[in-house]
């Protein structure tokens, strides 16, 4: 969900991008330094936590507007 939160490795950040298979992040320098993810190499393994109260109203608003014809 775009402008919503997605944990990375235990870090909580904000989603600023999303596709249909990917999506994207702001880091600040600060984030870089003090956690692992500064120093994760493309490919690496990480630990994905979405927001799933966010999950659920992108559901529920997706089905109020099909129910209205929208």
């Amino acid at each position: 969900m775009e402008k919503g939160s997605i944990t990375v490795d235990g870090v909580s950040l904000t989603v600023s991008g999303l596709g249909h298979d990917w999506f994207e992040v702001s880091l600040i320098p600060t984030t870089l330094e003090l956690t692992t993810i500064g120093k994760a190499e493309v490919g690496t393994h990480v630990n994905l936590e979405v927001d799933i109260i966010a999950k659920y109203v992108e559901r529920l608003m997706s089905q109020t507007a099909e129910d209205s014809g929208q």
